[in-house]
């Protein structure tokens, strides 16, 4: 739960796909599938790798796994999105990302692969991207929005 420092420590690369990092996914699938959300990063779970998991999929079972995920490209057109963290429960906020993204990761194969994601899906890449770097969805916010935003999760614990 926020503010556990691991929130705000970068994860570290993952060497390669092997059995113990598809255990950490199918973990963290699971927690996602739970929460209800569309994405976990796995530092949300107190596992330091760059790892995450994105269902933004209306029928569910549709995740995508990557380990290693980086932005190659993002669109010019913004979306704005009500965002949360199960970190941090009780308060979210309208943040402001690029619609679209091109992403390369390494998938559950073990292979590097490029994808493009648009619209909700786009937004949960880029929310876990953020978490596996130690960043909250709430340091894209003014520091106003930021502080009343936590002064009111402060009340909520």
């Amino acid at each position: 739960m926020w503010p556990d420092k691991r929130l705000r420590t970068p994860c570290a690369d993952v060497a390669a796909v092997d059995d113990a990092v598809r255990a950490i996914w199918a973990d963290m699938v699971e927690t996602m599938d739970a929460m209800p959300g569309v994405g976990l990063a796995a530092c949300q779970i107190g596992v330091m790798r760059r790892l995450a998991v994105v269902d933004a999929s209306d029928e569910r079972g549709k995740e995508v796994l990557m380990a290693n995920p980086e932005i190659l490209h993002a669109s010019i057109e913004p979306r704005d999105h009500e965002e949360a963290s199960p970190n941090l429960p009780g308060v979210s906020a309208r943040v402001t990302r690029p619609r679209a993204v091109t992403v390369r990761f390494l998938n559950a194969a073990g292979e590097i692969e490029e994808r493009d994601f648009v619209g909700l899906w786009a937004t949960s890449v880029q929310h876990q991207v953020d978490h596996l770097a130690g960043k909250m969805y709430f340091d894209r916010l003014g520091k106003v929005k930021r502080d009343m935003l936590l002064k009111k999760a402060a009340k909520l614990r």
